[in-house]
């Protein structure tokens, strides 16, 4: 797994996490963590994708 794609995978979780502590405590700012869960969740597929798109052009 390429490393940026590890680090936004990392923070998605963590948003979420953060995410489910804000809806809890019954603050709306939790929106925004499921934004940024959301956009972490793109990248993280993003740089995967590249990632072994580039590994598979090299071998070939």
């Amino acid at each position: 797994m390429p490393r940026l794609a590890l680090y936004a995978l990392v923070v998605c979780v963590l948003s979420v996490a953060a995410a489910v502590v804000s809806f809890a405590k019954g603050y709306w700012l939790g929106i925004v963590w499921v934004l940024l869960a959301g956009l972490a969740s793109n990248m993280a597929w993003y740089y995967l994708r590249r990632g072994k798109a580039r590994d598979g052009s090299v071998t070939n």
